[in-house]
């Protein structure tokens, strides 16, 4: 196939790509109305073929082609209010509780402290979530509640989020213009993912790498719906463990090495997740990496932690045990062979494990190899069911190549969605299915690789390559 082909069959890929994505944002528009899951699962094949034709495109033309599929794709996504999450709405909430002077984590939405911060858009009778006037709930510690019906979730819970992501929402807020409604949050999660582009572009050039590697975050189906349609703050933490990862592998000196772990402290302190990436940068000056990790979150947490205490947990412990993992019936890979406490205690080993292996073997000049590991087993092994948790998978793929490991993306929305109706499955089994699949792929992929490699070292010629990376710069260490 020659590059002019390829050119154009990734400019179709591209086209196609943003064509069922309108159509998955916009069912509206939709007259055959094909359903949001055969959409996303085409979109995505689309996206897997426009992967592969683009690593065959030189990286001069690519480049252009992957920004530019990515702003479509974003713009697309932002066209539409959100489809499947109504996360964004708490932020906007977030965002205006803190520009009235009140610290986030003090109240829940439905206090009665806060009933003159409520406006039409947020609060109106056909929001998803009703509080009658003066009911309690466990989580309320003895708040008193103003009735009313709001667009904002578990309006009678604590926000759950971190505090640099607190500080996002009250930057939307200020520069979001009155009547607006939702559009500003999407756009600047759809503007977080195209700078993200082009801070992997920028990385992975920088590092040696292959920039077309760039194309598995800029045209991911997920990328687009999670950051421009639903507006989830999980790409703002990607986009700072990215960094954090550029900045760590080439740490030649203490400062460039503290400079790192404050990035991935600030990523923790966005959405906890980040923190799966720890053991992987840690082969490299760990005590400084350790303590600008610790110290950055702990900077940002303490003034809240001055104002309210132990109110900066928020609805975590709820969260929890809301979503089985205090009882174990989250772990629906683990739940065909344990249940409660078994399960809790594998999943905890499993993990232990995985992160010990991680800091004994992990190349500091490659960090994202070992960190794409932890946090790929942590999907098989908790088996989230909110998609937008893949974000953070999703980059770390765009680091190092390894696509297969995107079939955890791709669960996380058989788990929110369940399969298609004509399979007559329990949402459960469909999450079983799903992410046993994405198990069996990277393995199988991983099988290959070893196959294939042993037989060109038997033949006498050395392992193939089977993700093209242009040579390394030698990396200066300083001494001290």
């Amino acid at each position: 196939m020659t590059e002019r082909m390829r050119v154009a069959g990734a400019a179709a890929a591209i086209a196609m790509i943003a064509g069922l994505l309108f159509l998955d944002v916009h069912p509206d528009q939709n007259p055959a109305k094909i359903s949001g899951m055969v959409l996303a699962g085409a979109a995505w094949a689309v996206f897997a073929a426009g992967a592969w034709l683009v690593r065959g495109i030189s990286v001069r033309r690519s480049v252009g082609l992957i920004v530019v599929g990515g702003v479509l794709i974003q713009l697309v996504a932002v066209s539409a209010p959100p489809r499947e999450s109504d996360d964004l709405y708490r932020y906007i909430w977030d965002g205006r509780v803190q520009a009235a002077g009140i610290d986030p984590y003090q109240y829940v939405p439905a206090a009665r402290e806060l009933a003159g911060l409520r406006d039409p858009f947020l609060w109106h009778a056909g929001g998803g979530w009703c509080v009658h006037h003066g009911s309690r709930d466990p989580d309320v510690r003895g708040e008193t509640l103003v009735g009313g019906c709001t667009m904002i979730n578990r309006p009678k819970v604590h926000t759950i989020y971190p505090p640099v992501a607190e500080a996002y929402f009250l930057a939307l807020h200020y520069v979001t213009p009155a009547g607006f409604g939702s559009t500003p949050v999407r756009a600047a999660a759809g503007l977080c993912a195209i700078l993200i582009t082009l801070l992997l572009l920028f990385g992975l050039g920088y590092l040696g790498r292959d920039k077309r590697l760039a194309v598995l975050w800029a045209w991911c189906p997920a990328v687009a719906l999670e950051a421009g349609n639903n507006g989830h703050v999980d790409v703002l933490a990607a986009g700072l463990t990215a960094a954090a990862l550029f900045v760590l592998a080439r740490a030649g000196s203490l400062r460039r090495t503290f400079a790192g772990g404050v990035l991935l402290g600030l990523a923790v302190a966005t959405k906890v997740t980040p923190i799966l990436i720890t053991p992987a940068v840690l082969r490299r000056r760990w005590a400084a990496v350790a303590f600008a990790v610790a110290g950055s979150t702990g900077a940002v947490y303490l003034p809240h932690v001055i104002a309210v205490g132990p109110k900066v947990l928020g609805f975590l412990p709820g969260y929890l045990n809301e979503e089985g993992y205090n009882d174990g019936s989250r772990f629906v890979l683990l739940g065909v062979f344990l249940r409660g406490w078994h399960a809790i205690a594998a999943a905890l080993v499993i993990l232990a494990v995985t992160g010990l292996l991680a800091l004994r073997f992990a190349d500091p000049d490659r960090p994202w190899r070992a960190a794409l590991v932890m946090t790929g087993v942590t999907f098989a092994v908790t088996t989230p069911n909110y998609p937008w948790y893949g974000l953070l998978l999703v980059v770390l793929v765009a680091i190092d190549g390894r696509a297969e490991w995107l079939g955890f993306a791709v669960a996380g929305y058989v788990g929110q969605a369940g399969l298609p109706g004509e399979f007559h499955l329990d949402r459960i089994y469909a999450e079983r299915i799903a992410y046993a699949a994405a198990v069996i792929g990277v393995a199988a992929v991983w099988l290959a690789r070893r196959t294939i490699a042993s037989r060109r070292s038997d033949d006498g010629r050395p392992p193939a390559q089977l993700v093209p990376a242009t040579p390394r710069a030698p990396v200066t260490v300083a001494s001290g």
